[in-house]
């Protein structure tokens, strides 16, 4: 199925068009419950700020099993739309008031079994979250994601490490939330506690311009400059949106060889603004993508829209990549970001050939045509290592997992 040069190919067998499975690597699968309730004008969440006052809400009524059933039907309707494989940026870790679990790893190990379940592939990204912002208070909700030291964290990291040491399916990475909510020296140790376990490293770089600003208060520079400056940045390091950088922060990330995971839909309902990927991509980072909030469950448009949003700022096409550069983003360098490497190659997705987004299209130009204009409809069946997840367009458990979605919505009061 890989073509001569050892990249994703997509090819015709046996009355379908066949592909590798996609990778969504950034995902904040709780926040699926968001969806449709903090889009409106009339709600708070008129910015990027009010949003997320909206979404300290619903972690504030969130218990084990209620994250649980959120990812796994999130987890779920990605599947569905070709997806195998889920970074999952993991910050909410402790009980209300920041209480941690006799288990401390309890939620961890929820949105784990909910992949596992879904029958996907997970990175878990146990994310270090130490502080509320410089010279900032935590407002309650944030408590459930503060730990007392980086210390805990890494235990942390190492309980998570061993408990998946044996299943091929879920890999383990680290991340520092970002610049405001991990102090500098803690940064650090997290950076080299990925290198010497040869780990991936995400942190979210340069998402809001108040994100800039709060950088500079603090340490007189930006956040990639800063992160630059202090050694951090590497092959690993995974700077998820990188949306507001300078020229030079644009070469330094290509410098190191680093991955950026852009997160169009989320970036797109967040008003966050437009990462400059062509610059990235030629400056020599790699790029992947990532579902994020969840606001929209369509991993063709999660990778079309870094060509296509890219068109609108520069005013022209064919901006950033070809076809098989696009797709080897989100399928294989996807993979990459999430510290499950080569199994790309055992994870596949059949599409209808007949389905009205892709019909009748030139088999010359099969890449183009499938990520320029396939939808989830056209996902007849999705297999991970080999096992069918998806049969003729569903989830097999999808009745179920619904079901225990709505309970849980209803539990917390959003429906």
């Amino acid at each position: 199925m890989n073509s001569g040069n050892n990249l994703p190919s997509v090819q015709y067998e046996e009355g379908h068009w066949v592909m590798p499975g996609l990778a969504t690597a950034h995902s904040h699968a709780f926040q699926r419950a968001l969806r449709g309730r903090t889009q409106r004008r009339a709600t708070r969440a008129g910015t990027f700020w009010g949003w997320r006052d909206e979404m300290y809400r619903l972690v504030e009524r969130l218990r084990p099993d209620d994250l649980y059933a959120i990812a796994r039907f999130a987890y779920t309707e990605l599947a569905m739309s070709g997806v195998t494989a889920v970074g999952e940026f993991h910050y909410v870790h402790h009980g209300p008031g920041g209480r941690p679990y006799a288990d401390r790893t309890e939620l961890a190990d929820a949105v784990v079994r909910a992949a596992r379940d879904v029958g996907l592939r997970i990175c878990l990204i146990r994310t270090a979250y130490l502080r509320a912002g410089y010279r900032r208070s935590a407002v309650p909700a944030q408590k459930r994601f503060i730990d007392p030291s980086i210390d805990d964290v890494l235990r942390d990291l190492d309980v998570l490490r061993s408990r998946y040491a044996d299943d091929s399916d879920v890999s383990v990475a680290v991340a520092a939330h970002s610049i405001r909510a991990v102090p500098l020296p803690d940064i650090r140790i997290l950076s080299a506690y990925a290198e010497e376990h040869e780990l991936p490293y995400h942190m979210h770089v340069c998402e809001q311009r108040a994100e800039l600003a709060a950088c500079r208060s603090e340490y007189g520079t930006t956040p990639v400059a800063l992160l630059t400056n202090e050694g951090v940045l590497s092959p690993r390091f995974v700077a998820v949106h990188a949306t507001h950088l300078d020229e030079g922060e644009i070469e330094a990330l290509g410098d190191y060889k680093c991955m950026v995971c852009i997160c169009r839909t989320t970036e797109r309902d967040l008003g966050d603004g437009l990462p400059p990927a062509a610059e990235l991509l030629r400056a020599g980072t790699h790029l992947c993508v990532g579902v994020d909030s969840h606001s929209c469950e369509n991993a063709f448009e999660e990778i079309r829209a870094v060509e296509l949003d890219e068109r609108s700022r520069l005013e022209k096409r064919h901006t950033v990549a070809e076809a098989q550069v696009l797709l080897d983003a989100a399928t294989r360098l996807g993979y990459a970001a999430c510290g499950l490497d080569e199994s790309w190659r055992d994870d596949h997705v059949h599409l209808d050939p007949d389905d009205p987004s892709i019909a009748a299209m030139d088999p010359d130009h099969a890449p183009d045509a499938i990520l320029f204009g396939a939808t989830p409809r056209a996902v007849r069946s999705v297999s991970v290592a080999g096992k069918q997840i998806v049969a003729e367009g569903r989830h097999a458990q999808y009745d179920e997992t619904l079901d225990l979605y709505r309970k849980s919505l209803k539990y917390m009061e959003l429906i």
